[in-house]
């Protein structure tokens, strides 16, 4: 089976004065699209084999970035810079596609719109009818003659654009958050509908599972989201809120698993374990493995047509009078209220807390005060000091909750029976150290004073 990647090259600055169009540079934006797309290419092998670039400059600088950013993978004797790739006709690209050596098993192509479209078009029709600056698209085809390609004899297996690759670049072109200074029920309707673009535009970055921020930001505006409304339903009622806020956290849980293998494989990467190399190898292809089965789970349930659908009920939701209706009543006296009654909870279950107190008793102290913070949030009267208390509890409980998932991705793969007895040992033992910073962890949380005193 051969292989072809097809690239457009990143954002170019338009011509200037007597400049041609052939010289035209990359942009500051460009170069962060390329530089972006390298570990993308990488992982995806398009480098593995011959690398064919337009002679524009800006064709040439997207590939230099690329070359930069991977300088462990010298491809001197890969690139070929071909001017019959300043085309712009998809004809002229075919035929030139058609003329490649029968040896090129993989073949990466960097040139213009809207020639490269066009062939894509040509190889498989469900390929995009757009392709924005340094996307790439990859596509499998028969182990046959480069000159006996027909017509959509071609699959598309990846799509991918920068802006899904990267969390930085999509962050420099979303929207901002609403404007702080409007009264509070535009503000937190703003809000809303804020949080629910945020989640429907992180999805396609979910999908491509190159950034694992995405994921993370998904989740968080999940949480908001839901944290906002079970403010609004402590204030008031809403008829249909509670079903809503029922999808939105079954959104959530769905990709919790996920979240916890980024975290620990990121941990992984940066930590010293008490394991040997092979161990610390064997963990690590496990672990990467067991996030491939979660993220195509995620996948799927993002891309099934009812997920799609409990997301436009969310948002025509906000958009309702009913919902106008109950975020007039969201005063911050009436959020007062709320959290102080949340507070006094709070401070009943930590003065409960003892030195052998339960993993899931910390477990449930951390999901109190995060509805605490996100009620708190809403109000512009709330002291930033208090603020600032949450948000240092919120960190403690959460590097708890990180060491404890650890220790039971530690006990999936001892469990596993594909590991021999001196890896579980070594993981055992690991799992049976992380005992003393979590004890530590939970000496710092039962010290915390309660948090009525630091409210007032």
């Amino acid at each position: 089976m051969r292989h072809l990647f097809v690239m457009r090259h990143a954002k170019a600055k338009q011509p200037s004065g007597d400049m041609a169009d052939h010289q035209r540079p990359l942009r500051k934006r460009g170069k962060r699209q390329a530089a972006a797309m390298a570990p993308v290419l990488q992982r995806w092998q398009a480098l593995e084999g011959e690398v064919y670039v337009s002679t524009s400059a800006r064709t040439r600088a997207t590939f230099d970035e690329i070359a930069g950013r991977l300088p462990d993978r010298p491809m001197a004797n890969q690139v070929h810079f071909d001017e019959a790739l300043y085309t712009f006709e998809g004809d002229a690209l075919l035929a030139w596609l058609k003329a490649l050596p029968e040896g090129a098993e993989r073949v990466l192509i960097i040139g213009h719109n809207p020639a490269l479209v066009e062939l894509a078009r040509w190889l498989d029709k469900a390929s995009p009818t757009k392709l924005s600056t340094a996307s790439v698209l990859h596509f499998t085809l028969p182990q046959t003659p480069w000159s006996a390609m027909e017509q959509g004899g071609a699959t598309l297996v990846g799509s991918l654009s920068p802006e899904a690759a990267s969390y930085p670049l999509f962050k420099r072109r979303a929207p901002k958050s609403p404007d702080p200074k409007n009264d509070m029920a535009t503000r937190t309707r703003a809000m809303l509908a804020h949080q629910c673009w945020m989640i429907k535009a992180l999805e396609p970055g979910v999908i491509a599972g190159e950034d694992p921020e995405f994921l993370h930001q998904y989740r968080v505006n999940l949480r908001r989201s839901r944290a906002v409304g079970e403010s609004l339903r402590s204030v008031t009622k809403v008829p249909g809120l509670k079903k809503q806020l029922k999808a939105l956290k079954h959104r959530a849980r769905a990709t919790s698993d996920l979240r916890d293998l980024d975290v620990f494989l990121e941990d992984l990467g940066n930590l010293s374990p008490p394991l040997s190399a092979n161990t610390r190898k064997d963990l690590q292809q496990w672990l990467q493995a067991c996030r491939a089965e979660q993220h195509n789970a995620v996948c799927q349930l993002l891309r099934a047509p009812e997920y799609a659908e409990q997301l436009q009920n969310w948002q025509a939701f906000i958009a309702s009078d009913e919902v106008k209706k109950a975020l007039s009543k969201l005063t911050p006296k009436r959020i007062k209220a709320v959290l102080d009654k949340r507070i006094a909870r709070h401070d009943d279950d930590l003065a409960a807390l003892s030195s052998d107190a339960s993993d899931t008793a910390l477990h449930e102290l951390r999901k109190g005060l995060k509805r605490i913070r996100y009620l708190a949030d809403l109000n512009p009267e709330t002291p930033k000091p208090f603020l600032s208390e949450l948000k240092h509890r919120q960190r403690l409980l959460g590097d708890f909750q990180d060491l404890c998932t650890r220790q039971a991705w530690l006990d999936a793969f001892c469990a596993s029976s594909d590991n021999d007895s001196q890896q579980k040992q070594e993981c055992s033992q690991w799992r049976a150290s992380l005992e003393q910073p979590k004890q530590k962890l939970r000496e710092e949380i039962l010290a915390f004073v309660p948090l009525v005193n630091v409210a007032s």
